[in-house]
């Protein structure tokens, strides 16, 4: 799916949310050392900012270089662009050593993957027994009754023929994905936990984050524009309803986290 952000990569890295730092507390907190993490789909690495401030060394990738040429570059963060069907060498070579890592974590991506080979990487990576995967996702921003009314027609009418079917498990919070993973020490369940990003928006930086969906990029591969000009006035016209211009945009997370295990 990577090749269909190459064209709005900076949309994508503009317009996508920030994670909230409670997310990363509770990750870490469940992780015995704070040594290395490794951040799959990182994207524009929006996550593996936040994981530098924690682990002492974070290795963020992607398979769309373009995404992490918009990445902000830190100095114990570094990028690799790798194959979308990585070998078990290859993460050797670009990643790490079998059982180096304390942390996994795939933020709004693993729906993507094919799971049972991503799997197998992550339980040769991290550390046995208590070496931690962690993915999460957001579902549909809540802003106001009348854009968020307008917003689900949009998502659900117009965009809904365009989003690929692995969609589907973003919509059902991650809830029906597969996991094979115990429950980290101190707790009875591997999620969904909820968390909630925040976001200041005014209605340029919304449209932005709209532009950055797959949706969005496969339609425009067809030579349709879901954002049309009456489109965009429509959504003019709910978000002026209620001022001011800057609005909170509000993103429900739901994280699932699990341990490795010793019998993996």
């Amino acid at each position: 799916m990577a090749k269909l952000f190459i064209e709005q990569a900076k949309q994508y890295s503009l317009g996508r949310p920030s994670y909230p730092q409670e997310l990363f507390k509770f990750i870490s907190s469940y992780t015995p050392s704070h040594d290395f993490a490794w951040d799959v789909g990182t994207g524009s690495g929006q996550a593996a900012q936040s994981l530098a401030a924690i682990y002492k060394n974070v290795v963020a990738t992607d398979t769309s270089p373009k995404q992490i040429e918009f990445a902000v570059k830190l100095p114990n963060i570094r990028y690799e662009c790798t194959s979308t069907n990585m070998s078990i060498s290859e993460i050797q070579n670009k990643i790490g050593s079998e059982s180096s890592f304390d942390l996994v974590s795939i933020a709004q991506a693993m729906h993507w993957f094919d799971l049972p080979t991503f799997y197998e990487q992550v339980k040769w990576i991290l550390k046995k027994p208590n070496g931690v995967i962690a993915a999460w996702c957001y579902t549909a921003p809540e802003i106001n009754p009348s854009v968020d009314s307008l917003f689900q027609r949009f998502y659900t009418i117009d965009a809904g023929p365009y989003w690929d079917l692995a969609r589907k498990l973003v919509d059902e919070k991650y809830e029906s994905i597969d996991f094979p993973f115990e429950p980290v020490d101190g707790l009875d369940h591997n999620g969904p936990f909820r968390f909630n990003i925040e976001k200041l928006m005014d209605l340029e930086s919304f449209i932005t984050y709209l532009k950055s969906w797959s949706a969005y990029q496969i339609a425009k591969t067809k030579g349709v524009e879901l954002l049309t000009d009456n489109v965009i006035e429509d959504f003019k016209k709910a978000w002026d309803a209620d001022a001011p211009n800057q609005k909170i945009v509000s993103f429900p997370i739901y994280l699932r986290i699990g341990k490795v295990g010793s019998s993996n």
